[in-house]
């Protein structure tokens, strides 16, 4: 009863897409590892709770904003279940959202310690800015939310070791790769949310080409949605030794196969994040965005990402999500297929 009594839960909040949720991963694991005593409550999107699994101190609480939890009337809710259900100690808030802030006020309001994330957005403004830009590297996103730990007086320092091993590949996962036996996996996910930071399909399409025709080499396509699996499907079906699983696998079932490939190439996008809890080198390809904004993968090395770095109007956006301020998107065109296989 008395250990009962001493352990300290904490409330954290990641409510935003995948890549973004992914991001809080190693950042908790090293909290929990550091601070024995210590367990986490993670609120997030109630489809991202397969990349909390195995994380001994985590309870995945799945967050409906699109039905019980939505608008105001929702989020009140969402506390009170929270508050009904766990014996919070502190609120970690790693979004900074109205949503988030409105559910840590009213944990605030009942004497609970909260803690906000800083997002640096002067300084990401001065990065992304038209004129007068100040390109230098900003604090780095993981950095950001092990601040937020720090700042409820729990230890959180960052190294790079990868979250989780390797997983075996289950007869569902089978039916679609087949066996890995002794080739290369090559992971390669040519989509992103926004097209300012996607690689031309025509070009990345020489890059499967080329990897694909190597003896002893294997390329599996990522992606999501009916469209981007559409175009997968009928891409691979044009190479030797290619399989789109796009639309074909679970979340838990993809983090399976991203588990065990040798390299994974992708945009700035949530596939990135997700190879990098696995501790998969990533060759990122960076367009409308910088890695300076602090979004590079976990222990991923900045020798990997692919650039075009003499383009002044880079970075346009933090996200991606502006128009190109030159209208011709040179930061993906001017970037050759024969970059990318150099850092394969």
């Amino acid at each position: 009863m008395a250990a009962e009594q001493s352990k300290r839960t904490i409330l954290v909040f990641r409510f935003s897409a995948l890549g973004d949720m992914a991001m809080t991963i190693p950042v908790m694991q090293q909290m929990l590892e550091s601070n024995p005593g210590v367990d986490i409550v993670f609120v997030s999107n109630k489809n991202w709770g397969a990349l909390c699994e195995g994380i001994p101190g985590i309870t995945f609480y799945p967050a409906d904003f699109k039905g019980v939890h939505k608008g105001f009337p929702g989020l009140f809710r969402l506390f009170r279940e929270l508050r009904s259900k766990f014996r919070i100690s502190a609120v970690a808030d790693l979004h900074n959202v109205l949503r988030s802030l409105v559910v840590s006020t009213f944990f605030r309001l009942t004497g609970v310690p909260v803690r906000t994330i800083d997002k640096g957005r002067a300084g990401k403004k001065a990065l992304t800015r038209k004129e007068d830009k100040v390109l230098q590297p900003l604090t780095t996103t993981i950095e950001r939310y092990a601040q937020v730990f720090r700042g409820l007086q729990l230890s959180c320092e960052m190294g790079t070791k990868p979250v989780f091993a390797p997983r075996p590949l289950p007869e569902s996962v089978l039916a679609v790769t087949a066996s890995k036996g002794t080739d290369k996996w090559v992971g390669i996910a040519p989509f992103a949310t926004y097209v300012e930071k996607m690689y031309p399909l025509e070009k990345m399409e020489e890059v499967i080409a080329a990897v694909s025709g190597e003896k002893g080499h294997k390329v599996l396509l990522f992606g999501g949605g009916k469209e981007e699996a559409a175009r997968l499907g009928a891409l691979a079906a044009k190479y030797p030794q290619t399989v789109s699983v796009a639309g074909r696998l679970s979340l838990k079932e993809e983090m399976a196969v991203i588990s065990q490939l040798d390299t994974m190439v992708s945009m700035d996008s949530a596939n990135m994040h997700l190879a990098s809890l696995f501790g998969v080198p990533v060759v990122s390809v960076w367009g409308a965005t910088h890695p300076y904004a602090g979004f590079m993968g976990y222990g991923q090395s900045a020798d990997n990402a692919v650039q075009i770095l003499d383009l002044e109007c880079r970075p346009c956006s933090v996200f991606g999500n502006k128009p190109c301020f030159r209208g011709d998107h040179a930061c993906m065109e001017w970037i050759k297929p024969a970059q990318i296989l150099e850092k394969l």
